[in-house]
């Protein structure tokens, strides 16, 4: 696993840290379906002259200057327990998740009002 290392605050902090110790556990969360994938293992800093056709490849255009790459090498993982993990969802999940209670509502209230427009008319 890898990504791109950007010009940031110019801190070092998380490179002093694994230089010390490589060993990392990232947190892969999927809130809507309350799931969390916990992934550890080591983490090397690769400088951009060193892995050009890496760096080609994890970098993400309009964001800046590579400084280095990050890899992981994966040694274990594990699916979580999703027992407090709270869903989350944006407005376009939300809208789609409701659409078809919204349209059997939209249709009874259309149903509803032409029945109290005739009652109306009697």
């Amino acid at each position: 696993m890898g990504f791109a290392d950007y010009r940031g605050n110019r801190q070092y902090i998380s490179k002093g840290n694994l230089l010390n110790d490589n060993r990392v556990s990232l947190f892969a969360m999927d809130y809507t379906r309350k799931a969390r994938l916990k992934l550890q293992g080591y983490a090397t800093f690769q400088d951009v002259a060193d892995a050009p056709d890496l760096v080609a490849q994890l970098a993400t255009q309009g964001q800046g200057r590579v400084e280095r790459v990050v890899t992981i090498q994966i040694e274990t993982f594990d699916w979580n327990c999703p027992q407090f993990i709270t869903p989350r969802f944006d407005a376009g999940e939300i809208a789609q998740l409701v659409a078809p209670e919204m349209s059997r509502l939209e249709t009874r209230i259309a149903e509803l009002e032409a029945e109290n427009a005739a009652l109306k008319g009697a």
